[in-house]
């Protein structure tokens, strides 16, 4: 299973990598909005883990505009911003799930999995 992960901080976009990789997955990382958008736009991914505090674009716009595009890649939102109202507006946006950081690995690839067994709409 193909993922993206979009993700500024670099170290722990590689710790991402290396967790969702040592669950079986094969993994992509995009460092800003703009660049995770045309990832996921154009990659064929089965899923997306997408943060909401990114240069350029921000994450929020990231999985709005997919959803305006009618792209139904799962979204999954890991994010600092842990406020009810900031969950509540990544869902309502079109993600399909919302983990706050900091997180557990186990997890993050459980909700994952279950977010691609589903699969896109």
């Amino acid at each position: 299973m193909r993922v993206l992960v979009v993700e500024d901080e670099r170290r722990l976009a590689a710790a991402v990598k290396r967790g969702l990789e040592a669950s079986g997955f094969a993994v992509d990382v995009a460092c800003d909005g703009v660049t995770g958008l045309h990832m996921a736009r154009e990659g064929g991914y089965d899923g997306v883990v997408l943060d909401i505090m990114l240069p350029g674009l921000s994450g929020y716009k990231v999985c709005a505009q997919l959803r305006a595009e009618e792209n139904w890649v799962p979204v999954l939102i890991l994010s600092a911003k842990d406020g009810e109202y900031d969950q509540a507006d990544g869902l309502d946006l079109g993600a399909d799930d919302y983990l706050t950081k900091p997180f557990s690995y186990v997890v993050l690839a459980a909700r994952l999995r279950a977010l691609l067994r589903r699969g896109a709409a």
